[in-house]
């Protein structure tokens, strides 16, 4: 059985729960977020895949 996870969903993920556990920081985690994801798109990390 293989197993594909994308990094993208996995951040967007973290990045959701971290605003609903903490709303304060909303403005960090999507400036965090839009940074990460710019660099995976850059660098092609995207196509990691796992198992």
């Amino acid at each position: 059985m293989n197993v594909h996870l994308g990094l993208a969903p996995l951040i967007s993920l973290l990045a959701g729960i971290l605003i609903l556990v903490m709303p304060r920081l909303l403005n960090y985690i999507v400036a965090i977020y839009l940074i990460v994801i710019g660099l995976i798109g850059l660098f092609g990390a995207g196509q990691m895949r796992l198992g």
